[in-house]
């Protein structure tokens, strides 16, 4: 019973901080910017956080049973263009563009699976980096390398759609994040709540366990990487609401390393069995805010890449001595 109320008491102290490590950083950019506390730029912030929170919900999922999806992002530019090919098509009617966009994702979600699962690759990085760029070249092929824009307004809505502006307060508030944080609560619940959600903890944190136990690893994993294809397809409907077009050059962005690192500095481990929706979605917010307060501060791409780049060696540094001090506690236990 000791030992759960620690580990209960150290996960809220890992949130804590993170969150900490979130209002510090607003309120070091408010100090170096007028613009960045500013109503019209908390809605951007809020608008920008919505493709890297709904990405690194798929990402998480992955991470938590000890693997990982880099095709995320090219996933998500695969769904706008093939949505994207149905408009070139003359096929106008929303609701067969936004269908074909999610079973899109999900199908490379269930390829991504199997892959591991049924032919057995010796890790998710190297299957999920081969479909990154099986999916880059797919999304230029399908829309024959051309920008494809003038997509219905009910594919663009979620993306583009705000709350009235007379509403106090929430005026301008993003439908995109109204989506994410209805997500993050249901997968939260199903995390922690589920059979199957505590399944892909067990699967992650101890295979062995796992396997005496009766669960079948095998479909866990599958619908693991089917889950992060639908959230890839989420993304790219949000994708072609904020922009207005598909693109698929825009495959070699870096969604998957920005989703990566929200997850670990949210809490998620590279070693699996660990995690929360809360410290993503936290952990999505510090990055979002790092590149919007980078571009108030009119600071150039190269140095914006340079600084992301290194909140991500940070963050698996934090990964790694997290991982090292409750190896430590451990030892210390049994002792």
């Amino acid at each position: 019973m000791n030992k759960v109320k620690l580990k209960s008491k150290s996960k809220f102290a890992d949130r804590l901080g993170t969150l900490g490590a979130l209002l510090v950083l607003c309120i070091i950019l408010s100090f170096a910017s007028n613009n960045f506390l500013t109503q019209s730029n908390i809605m951007n912030i809020f608008k920008q956080t919505s493709v890297n929170a709904l990405i690194s919900t798929g990402m998480l999922v992955c991470l938590i049973t000890a693997g990982i999806d880099l095709s995320v992002g090219a996933n998500a530019i695969f769904c706008t263009c093939m949505m994207g090919m149905l408009l070139q098509k003359g096929v106008t009617n929303p609701f067969i563009m936004i269908l074909v966009g999610i079973l899109s994702g999900v199908l490379v979600g269930f390829v991504n699976g199997t892959l591991l699962t049924r032919l057995h690759l010796p890790h998710p990085f190297v299957s999920t980096l081969g479909m990154k760029n099986v999916l880059w070249g797919l999304a230029l092929l399908v829309v024959n390398s051309q920008i494809v824009s003038g997509f219905p307004t009910q594919v663009t809505w979620l993306g583009s759609a705000v709350l009235p502006a007379g509403i106090p307060v929430l005026g301008g508030f993003p439908i995109s994040f109204i989506l994410v944080i209805v997500i993050f609560v249901l997968m939260d619940v199903f995390l922690s709540r589920t059979t199957l959600g505590r399944s892909i903890y067990c699967v992650g944190g101890n295979p062995e366990a796992a396997r005496l136990s009766g669960i079948q690893s095998a479909n866990v994993l599958t619908f693991c990487y089917m889950l992060s294809g639908l959230m890839s397809a989420l993304a790219a409907i949000v994708l072609i609401g904020r922009g207005g077009i598909a693109n698929g050059a825009n495959a070699i962005q870096p969604y998957d390393t920005d989703a990566i690192a929200a997850c670990i500095i949210g809490g998620a481990s590279f070693m699996g069995g660990k995690g929360t929706m809360s410290g993503t979605l936290i952990g999505a917010l510090i990055i979002t805010v790092i590149r919007n307060g980078l571009q108030l501060l009119s600071v150039s791409t190269a140095v914006q890449n340079i600084v992301i780049g290194l909140v991500i060696i940070l963050a698996v540094l934090l990964d790694v001595t997290r991982e090292r001090m409750d190896a430590k506690a451990r030892r210390l236990a049994t002792q």
